[in-house]
């Protein structure tokens, strides 16, 4: 089935009020089917020197990927050092560097892989865009002529997640005039127009399309934040999202849908194919999780319609080791291989459910920056109306207070949203105080004029905390934003299966599945028990006498569970499901 019927069938969304924008792209939509399953050649090129990330580019590399079953590669280029192009006019690219990327073009090309070249890290345009716009335009114009003779299978990506000072309204108009630099010489290549806001889901709202036939939407994934990016040594606190596991719950999948349902609208209403051009999840997180999560987001962009590129080949996200010259077989068949599975089965406990029928239920206003608005309720809705929205999302925040969060466990966070106009908004669960941070990562989500659900989880990491507070931060425009069915949830495994063999177990643990009192028979010379999670996180150490040994197990919540038994270089091992 096409990629473009299959959007059209996954939302059965008429097309809307912006005719005069929609166009018949049946072009952009073939090439987006045709470049499929992807991968970046990350830290490479888009570092400042080419091996200054060390992880230099090697013409072998593009052979393996087309082996593997990659259908295309996206090569991240930073254009604007002083040694790759001029500062000042006429900002002349250097010939020696444009060779070396055609070089690589070429290879790719060769290896009959379809290949997205950007422009990536172009700080000093983040940071003055006025003053660097003509660069801007002129670097491009001269890409797009030194390429105009390639066939359609290279691909322009104009930048890589603007965000800074380019902000949302002004890049839209950059994007129109770099575009009109590139049809000079390249009237009908297909060019990848991404988003605001660090090119993620969030900013798509402010995003402006242009009159043209030949663009195809592209935006980044790394939800939720604090798993894919735990550990991430350029990401300040991230340390403390260590352990964070992705463990394929229904929840799990509903967060992947409600974040996306605004894009596919988006896509559907404007007759654009999307274009995943980054999502991956960075090596410090557990591989188990890494692997769950892949297959689950590659498969559902395909299932969607969209096509993606895994970021990246060979570095901190990759799924080739260059120093042991092996691949990570998980990840590539998570990649290229894998079906989704069932779902990991889960039970929910309330924590908080909201209540709008007469109050507010605590909910209140925290304006900063100028911001001015109010908080009302009607028909079990909350009611925020932003008279002024202030000049940064977190101006205007909606918040809950004394929520309790304990450390360790699961939640799911869900909510309905609408608006009287389409835009962004973030919401976390974090800390009340100083240093404010959010222990779920933060989610930014598309809030359109007709309700939707969105469903968040995460793990938490931090200590407990019994006053966290809930935030929706809600943007800087001025409107109306409903919020409803707000609802807190603490999760936990269901138990699906008990595998004891009398014969191969030496200590009888019983009941099993248990409720209240573990019990130990025949303790023989075991002097300690440590219950761990799946996951092998320790969650209690039990002293063990002879004979006969009880273990409260109260505590624990419901779910699968390894009990090890230790003493005298021994260990063995049970599996024991709680209730």
């Amino acid at each position: 089935m096409a990629i473009r019927t299959k959007l059209l069938i996954a939302f059965g969304i008429m097309i809307g009020c912006s005719a005069s924008l929609a166009q018949s792209r049946q072009q952009a939509f073939e090439m987006n089917e045709r470049l499929g399953r992807g991968i970046n050649m990350g830290n490479s090129f888009e570092a400042p020197t080419e091996a200054g990330w060390g992880n230099q580019w090697k013409p072998s590399y593009f052979k393996m990927i087309s082996e593997l079953g990659f259908n295309h590669v996206r090569v991240p280029i930073r254009w604007e050092t002083t040694e790759r192009s001029m500062e000042s006019s006429p900002y002349t690219i250097s010939p020696a560097f444009l060779d070396r990327i055609q070089e690589v073009v070429d290879s790719a090309l060769r290896y009959k892989l379809h290949i997205i070249i950007n422009m990536h890290h172009h700080d000093a345009l983040f940071e003055d865009p006025a003053a660097q716009k003509e660069r801007f335009l002129s670097q491009w114009y001269q890409i797009a002529d030194h390429f105009k003779e390639y066939p359609d299978s290279l691909l322009f990506e104009v930048l890589n997640e603007p965000h800074g000072n380019l902000i949302a309204p002004m890049w839209n108009g950059y994007f129109a005039d770099a575009l009109a630099e590139i049809r000079k010489t390249n009237p009908t290549r297909i060019v990848l127009f991404g988003v605001a806001e660090y090119g993620g889901l969030g900013g798509l709202s402010k995003l402006e399309l242009p009159d043209d036939d030949h663009i195809i939407l592209t935006v980044h994934y790394y939800n939720p934040f604090s798993f894919t990016h735990q550990g991430a040594e350029w990401v300040s606190g991230s340390n403390v999202w260590l352990g964070t596991e992705w463990l394929d719950t229904e929840g799990d999948r509903e967060s992947v849908a409600s974040e996306f349902s605004y894009a596919l609208q988006f896509s559907q209403t404007y007759d654009i194919p999307i274009h995943v051009g980054e999502f991956g999840a960075y090596s410090k997180a557990d591989i188990e999780s890494r692997e769950r999560w892949t297959t689950f987001v590659a498969r559902w962009f395909e299932d969607n319609g969209m096509s993606w590129a895994y970021w990246e080949f060979s570095a901190g996200f990759g799924i080739y080791n260059p120093g042991t010259q092996e691949y990570v077989t998980g990840l590539v068949d998570a990649l290229l291989h894998n079906e989704i599975p069932e779902a990991t089965p889960v039970f929910s406990k309330p924590v908080y459910t909201s209540n709008f029928t007469s109050s507010t239920d605590g909910w209140s206003l925290n304006l900063q920056g100028g911001a001015s608005g109010s908080v009302s309720t009607t028909a079990g809705k909350l009611i925020v109306s932003i008279s002024t929205g202030g000049t940064e999302a977190w101006h205007f925040q909606l918040v809950k207070n004394n929520i309790s969060l304990e450390e360790g466990k699961l939640y799911r966070i869900s909510f309905s949203a609408e608006a009287s106009a389409d835009r962004s908004i973030t919401f976390y669960a974090g800390r009340a105080s100083s240093p404010w941070n959010a222990y779920s990562g933060y989610n930014g989500v598309g809030i359109t004029t007709q309700q939707i659900a969105y469903t968040f989880t995460f793990t938490m990491t931090s200590e407990t905390d019994p006053a966290a507070r809930l935030v929706f931060d809600i943007g800087t425009s001025t409107g109306a934003v409903n919020i409803s069915s707000v609802k807190v949830e603490e999760l936990a495994f269901a138990v699906t299966s008990v595998s004891w063999n009398r014969e191969t177990q030496r200590t009888y643990v019983y009941p099993n599945p248990v409720s209240l009192w573990l019990r130990i028979r025949e303790g023989g010379d075991y002097h300690t028990a440590d219950l761990t999670d799946l996951s092998g996180r320790l969650l209690t150490t039990y002293e063990i006498a002879e004979g006969n040994v009880n273990l409260d197990v109260s505590h624990i919540l419901p779910g699968m569970y390894i009990l090890s038994l230790r003493g005298d270089g021994r260990i063995e091992r049970i599996r024991v499901a709680k209730e």
